[in-house]
């Protein structure tokens, strides 16, 4: 076990509360760091964490070896924000980083997320860097809205396939990494749910167990650009969400990896199980 406290960034989003727990679950001794502390659970320390802000960076990194790093979905300009941070690490002291990724970053130039890698793998930082696919918690946030009140997943999807996974999987192997980085050191894991489906699929798991018809409504490239623009969402942000999803036509998420169960000794969680543990955040307004 290690003395000093693992810093978990975003630990009040579903990503790193997910990591907090499993963290917490180990006896490990945590700091919880996000933007609204007001948001993270009693028990581990709180601190306040603005990326955008490095005068919150010292406060959250005093003390620490271990970091979990995830980036805000605001957040598009990664380098006076994300890799300043990192550079805030290297003088902390701090040993070891796990990033949370995106699948494919390694060589997609277009997206943020790789210019994170690679500024943390220059960093001289100890690093393990986790891609996940597309996440099962999307429902719950991106498409709830679209879900609730209109029956529908509307998205520039096409035809693709999609290995969901489910956030308290990549937790709990962020935790097995931060617990322990031995042998962790350098590496990158694709992280999928256990098979992909289509969003015609997903809609009709949804259908089967919200008891209504739920549609899977294909969206063009501009369409979803200004139905995001009708959300208020700034718009470095749409278009690194309208790019990811996009990708989903070539295929960038259906590929089925198998690092969930090698590292936790189980399959991965399926995305139907989320649906059913999660049915009440689409009932009608």
């Amino acid at each position: 076990m290690t003395a000093s406290p693992i810093l978990v960034t975003g630990a009040g989003g579903n990503v790193g509360s997910a990591v907090l727990e499993h963290l917490v679950d180990g006896g490990l001794p945590v700091r919880a760091a996000d933007i609204d502390p007001s948001r993270l659970p009693d028990g581990p320390e709180p601190v306040r964490l603005d990326l955008t802000d490095p005068a919150t960076f010292a406060p959250a990194l005093r003390g620490v070896h271990r970091v979990f790093l995830i980036r805000p979905p605001a957040i598009a300009r990664v380098k006076p924000t994300l890799n300043v941070f990192l550079d805030a690490a290297v003088e902390a002291g701090v040993q070891h980083v796990v990033f949370s990724s995106v699948a494919g970053a390694e060589g997609n130039r277009i997206i943020p997320h790789h210019r994170v890698e690679q500024h943390l793998m220059a960093s001289g930082l100890d690093w393990t860097m986790l891609r996940p696919g597309f996440f099962a918690q999307n429902l719950a946030t991106a498409y709830r809205t679209d879900l609730r009140d209109h029956d529908r997943i509307h998205v520039p999807a096409g035809d693709g396939r999609v290995a969901f996974l489910d956030t308290r999987d990549l937790g709990e192997v962020a935790a097995v990494i931060l617990a322990d980085p031995t042998g962790h050191e350098g590496k990158g894991y694709t992280l999928t749910g256990p098979h992909a489906v289509t969003f015609d699929e997903v809609a009709q798991l949804l259908s089967a167990e919200l008891d209504r018809p739920i549609r899977y409504d294909r969206a063009s490239i501009l369409g979803y650009l200004r139905h995001l623009g009708r959300q208020g969402l700034p718009v470095p942000q749409r278009l690194v969400q309208t790019i990811l999803h996009a990708g989903l036509r070539r295929g960038d998420a259906e590929d089925v990896d198998p690092t969930i169960e090698r590292r936790l000794g189980r399959p991965a969680r399926d995305l139907a199980d989320y649906i059913v543990d999660h049915s009440e955040l689409w009932a009608p307004p």
